[in-house]
This record gives structure tokens, sequence and C-alpha cells, in this order.
């Protein structure tokens, strides 16, 4: 007979994994599909300083510390990349590229995927110049020259995280002012080997093979400034991973999912959390808040349909 679970988990963030955690803890049946590695977003977290109980802990030991909670729950993973997501009536389908799996709820926290700069010959520099995780990356270019673009708080970490390995990084954002955090625009203000450019965009990326240097427009003037670069990170947010759910979910003009406080979609049966979902703030604890309001809810329904099949 084909396994139908209770719960369905679609992205192992931390959101996901805690609400694992609190399925497990009810007593549910869950699978966890999760296409790459357990973590998501959290492995590209250099240094965390702002999750309740951690002074100072590092993403992957963050992530890492979240998956051994699940696993002693023995919650089920399987790594494979969803295809395509049925989340009408009353068993969800999830078909993935090596199996199908089938489900009374679905707790979606695919997260969302880094947003490109939109420039020709980004592609072909991607890898050759181009990366979009300093934690990643950032090592290749210890003693070179790198730029880093963005204004949020990925953008101010990883440019202080750079700025401990390159000899010289370049921080170029669209306005005067950042969006991160004050603390973390102090650090990078006063770091001597960090170059602010401001009210400025990237215009044009050259190089032959490799990515050797950039256009950058000021958007105040019109000024054209060449910089000379080993390297060019970007990090300009994110966008939300919901290309391949079969349905018509309620989304936001910017293409998240619309949730109500109980992270229930417009689907019976089916939650978004963390990034994925429209919410005013994009952190660990709010996914993980997330992660533990869908779990509960999702118990909750399964037994109200277990009441109404009676």
């Amino acid at each position: 007979m084909e396994k139908i679970y209770d719960v369905a988990i679609l992205g192992a963030g931390p959101g996901g994994m805690t609400a694992a955690i609190y399925a497990r803890r009810a007593g549910l049946e869950v699978i966890v599909i999760e296409k790459e590695k357990v973590g998501g977003a959290l492995l590209a977290t250099y240094e965390i300083a702002n999750y309740t109980g951690f002074e100072k802990i590092t993403g992957k030991e963050l992530a890492d510390r979240m998956f051994n909670h699940t696993k002693t729950l023995n919650t089920e993973y399987a790594y494979d990349e969803v295809k395509k997501v049925i989340v009408e009536g009353d068993v969800k389908v999830v078909e993935c590229y090596k199996q199908t799996f089938k489900a009374r709820t679905l707790i979606l926290g695919f997260g969302a995927s880094v947003r490109k700069l939109n420039l020709d010959n980004e592609r072909k520099f991607v890898g050759r110049g181009i990366s979009y995780c300093a934690t990643c990356d950032g090592k290749l270019f210890e003693g070179k020259t790198v730029a880093i673009v963005g204004g949020g708080n990925t953008a101010l970490e990883d440019c202080f995280f750079l700025s401990n390995l390159a000899k010289k990084v370049y921080l170029i954002h669209r306005r005067e002012e950042f969006r991160g955090d004050a603390i973390l625009s102090k650090q990078v203000k006063e770091k001597a080997n960090i170059e602010l450019v401001l009210n400025s965009a990237i215009s044009k990326l050259i190089g032959d093979e490799q990515l050797k240097q950039i256009e950058v427009t000021n958007k105040v003037t019109g000024e054209i400034k060449p910089i000379d670069i080993d390297g060019l990170f970007v990090c300009i947010g994110r966008g939300p991973d919901t290309e391949m759910i079969d349905g018509d979910l309620k989304l936001s003009e910017n293409g998240y999912i619309i949730t109500d406080d109980c992270m229930r979609t417009n689907f019976d049966g089916v939650f978004a959390i963390g990034d994925i979902r429209n919410t005013p703030l994009r952190q660990i604890v709010t996914a993980c808040s997330d992660g533990a309001i869908a779990a509960t809810k999702a118990f909750e329904y399964i037994k109200i349909q277990k009441v109404k099949q009676k």
C-alpha cells in the first residue's frame, strides 16, 4: 500500500527543521524533502549574532545542531529536487525527480533564490569572478581586490567577512544609506580596506574568460567609473521559489505566498513558512517561529479531518 505521510515539509532550512521537530513531537509521520544540503541559507551565513541563546555561532554549526535535533526524533529525510507540487485535494502530491511523495498536509519552506544583476555576461562570469556566496568562495580571493553589491544585512556581513580576507573591498550600493542594521553599517564604515561606492549601480561587466573590471554608474551625477577587480559578490536579495507549485496559490505582488497568522494558505492543509511567505521580517528566528506554528496547525487540521471521516 502506498504510504501517505501526515506532513511533507518542503525545504530543510531553520523553519522546515523546526516544523519537523514540532510535528514529530506531536506524533505525526513526517517526510522532509531537501534538494541540496540541510540548512538552506544558514550555510551561506558566516557568523550569526542575533539568534537568541547564541551570542555568536556560525551558520553551519547552527544548521548542524538543528539537523541533529530532528534526527533524535527519527525524522525521515529525502534528498531530491521537487519538480511539481499538487496542493489541491485531501491528499497532496509532491513529484520529485527520483520519487513521488503523498501527504495529508504540506508545509512549504522552499525559501528564496538569490537575485541576479541581469547584466550581459553575468552568467558567463559565474564561477569566473562572480559569486553569490561570500562564505563559500571568499577564501579564493584572499589578498585580492573584490567588490560586493548590496545594502542589506547579508551584504554588510559579507563585506566585513571579505575585508578580513581580501586586500581591498568595494561596497557598491544604490542608495546613500544602508538597509542593514546600524551596528553592521558602523563596522563596515570603520574598516580601513573597505571603500564605499554609494548612490551607484553596476552597469557593465568586463573581461575575457575571467571578470576583470566593472563599470559603476552614479545614479545622482551619471558619472561612469571603471573599477578593476578580481571578484564580484552579488548580495541584492532573494526571490521566492514558487514556480513548481501546481495550484492557484494566493501570492503578493512580489510573488511571495500570502498566509494568515497561522501560516495557512488559501488551500486547506497547505502552509507556508520562512522566506517564501509574505512577511515583514525574514530572519532565522522568524522562520523557526513560522515552522512551529505551521506544524502545530497541521496537527490540528489532521485531527479535525480524522473526526470528519469517522
